[in-house]
């Protein structure tokens, strides 16, 4: 079986990315930072955040779900604020979406927030409200039963410090992992984390019997040259049985995004 895990960067570079994915074709996707904008049939909408403004491709969703045709596609939306078509307001949700393959049973799956809770009346003041998504699936080829959580971490100004909402929200993660798993499932957990390999969010998910493959295995970040800040890591994957990992790659090109795909062979 093969998972990517991936920020989309909003489909920033859509055409790319969604030519890479349909290439992949990953029997399961875990997509976070998805734009879902069901009002408009645009291609492209325009987000402004004070000076921060910044393309969208608006139906991103839509534009992953066409790329995969054998997937079911699931939406997890975080909030619901305003994209731009000039002078018009547009509403738009922003979220993260999970997709899994038709041949592989969900057998259990939840959605909850690691951080706040849906913003209704707008994307909110930062750090914002944050999805995770955890799905309980069987494997026939391997004659086994697997959860896969994955998250969009919160992003905090000030930057990837350690902080109580961080801690709480890792707490929350692994209690969604907890509901979506049964005794004896090989387990993983994944996203966009926003924070250092040395966190206590990273230690707190080893104390609870998870490996994190991307620094374990000498990878030097999860970024590429599109990402132009300090800080090269960002997006972790970590596994509760590391012998079942074939393989584990850091995909440093083609950039499909400001963040590098991760992708797992079980």
């Amino acid at each position: 079986m093969k998972l990517m895990c991936l920020n989309g960067w909003g489909g920033k570079l859509h055409e790319a990315l969604v030519a890479y994915i349909a290439f992949e074709a990953p029997e399961v996707l875990c997509l976070q930072e998805v734009v879902h904008t069901p009002k408009t049939d645009q291609d492209w909408l325009t987000y402004r955040d004070g000076d921060h403004v910044l393309p969208q491709r608006a139906n991103f969703f839509r534009d992953v779900s066409v790329a995969l045709p054998n997937h079911i596609a699931i939406f997890c939306p975080a909030a619901q604020g305003v994209l731009w078509d000039g002078d018009k307001s547009i509403p738009s949700q922003w979220g993260l979406a999970t997709f899994i393959h038709k041949t592989l049973p969900i057998i259990g799956q939840a959605q909850a927030f690691v951080h706040k809770g849906f913003s209704v009346n707008g994307f909110g003041e930062h750090p914002r409200s944050r999805s995770a998504h955890g799905i309980r699936l069987y494997d026939f080829d391997r004659q086994r039963s697997l959860s896969i959580t994955h998250m969009h971490g919160l992003r905090d100004l000030r930057g990837k410090m350690d902080t109580p909402e961080r801690a709480d929200q890792a707490r929350r993660l692994i209690r969604l992992s907890d509901q979506v798993s049964e005794p004896g499932d090989l387990r993983i957990i994944c996203g966009d984390f926003n924070v250092e390999p040395d966190s206590a969010t990273l230690a707190f998910l080893a104390d609870r019997g998870f490996t994190e493959l991307v620094t374990t295995r000498g990878f030097a970040g999860t970024r590429n040259s599109l990402y132009m800040k300090p800080g090269r890591f960002a997006d972790y994957m970590l596994v509760n049985r590391e012998e079942t990992v074939e393989h584990f790659e850091v995909v440093y090109r083609p950039e499909v995004s400001d963040h590098c795909p991760l992708i797992l062979l079980l």
